[in-house]
């Protein structure tokens, strides 16, 4: 088991791992060398991240709620919805789905807090 992890993280490049030295003698990493603004990389990185984390967390949601929260902010790569495009999606009303959008902001928001 510990060889399979290792092997792993042999194959695995920080982009903050050092790759050479410049003229002066100064260290050069690999995010230097990758031609895009200094933070664009990381915070795609942490973006991505957050997303995997934000879908782990809709799953203590019922699917009536997870389905309102993913049309509303547009998650699963589809355009934001209003609450009445959702209603009329969903046959119920628009206030019903303010509703079950609430519910679901607040289990959210306490599952967080644990």
């Amino acid at each position: 088991m510990h060889l399979r992890v290792t092997k792993r993280r042999r194959s695995e490049v920080s982009i903050y791992d050092p790759i050479g030295y410049d003229r002066e003698g100064n260290e050069i990493m690999l995010i230097d060398v990758l031609g895009s603004e200094p933070n664009v990389i990381p915070d795609q990185v942490v973006a991505r991240e957050e997303v995997e984390l934000l879908h782990k967390e809709l799953r203590i949601l019922a699917p009536k709620e997870r389905k309102v929260l993913e049309l509303r902010f547009g998650l699963q790569h589809a355009p934001r919805k209003t609450q009445r495009e959702i209603a009329r999606m969903l046959g119920i009303s628009r206030s019903y789905v303010s509703r079950i959008e609430k519910r679901a902001v607040t289990k959210l928001a306490r599952e967080d807090l644990r």
